[in-house]
């Protein structure tokens, strides 16, 4: 498995599914795995540097962070390393802090037999990898403003319009990409350009999206995002 720094598009998406995928595995084991798995997590929210895929602190401050003394920050580090999950990137020295890095590959290769529990969405989009970065030499030009949507009396017309006048880049990046499909008797179908933008967009506003079209039209019970 190849796990692409998240940087870029869709980053935000790649850096929540790791942390999803770590918090899943740490549910799935002992308590003391817990413990580790949540300590990890907490260097990882707290102090990771996902663009240089860096880990700068002192094991004073990670002693405070973890609630406990230096002798276990040390042990738990060192398993950390031994596990793969961490990678010394330089070691400590008079006056600076040792660097690690996370070795994303691994932790996502060993959370891997939980991934099921988190749902089928979860495993599209772990399974998708990121798209390359633009390289450094092309000009990256500002994406253009999504027209406001108009209201022409239909029910996805009205959807649109609620959401832009809410959250307008949600609507650019992820809805405005969206084609109405119709209905199927008490259900409305719409359809996305990609398997991993329906996937998206069925996780992340689907609840929202049926909750508007009840609000709209109380006939529709269910929905569809197919690709």
């Amino acid at each position: 498995m190849q796990v692409a720094k998240p940087v870029g598009r869709s980053a935000s998406v790649k850096k929540y599914d790791i942390l999803s995928a770590l918090a899943a595995f740490g549910l799935s084991q002992d308590k003391h795995v817990q413990r580790q798995v949540l300590r990890l997590m907490a260097l990882i929210t707290t102090r990771y540097n996902w663009q240089k895929d860096e880990l700068t602190i002192g094991q004073n401050e990670i002693a405070k962070l973890w609630a406990c003394d230096t002798r276990t920050v040390k042990r738990e580090m060192s398993k950390f390393r031994a596990s793969g999950w961490l990678v010394e990137k330089r070691g400590a020295a008079r006056g600076r802090v040792a660097v690690h890095g996370l070795c994303l590959d691994k932790i996502m290769g060993d959370t891997k037999p939980v991934w099921e529990n988190i749902g089928p969405d979860f495993v599209a989009r772990a399974e998708t990898p990121l798209e390359p970065e633009t390289p450094s030499n092309v000009v990256k030009f500002a994406p253009s403003r999504v027209q406001a949507p108009s209201d022409d009396g239909s029910l996805w017309s009205g959807i649109c319009k609620s959401f832009y006048d809410d959250d307008p880049a949600s609507f650019a990046a992820w809805l405005s990409r969206l084609d109405p499909v119709g209905r199927e008797d008490d259900r409305f179908v719409i359809s996305a350009p990609t398997r991993f933008h329906a996937n998206y967009v069925e996780s992340h506003f689907g609840d929202r999206l049926l909750r508007e079209m009840r609000r709209l039209d109380p006939m529709v019970r269910t929905l569809r995002i197919v690709h």
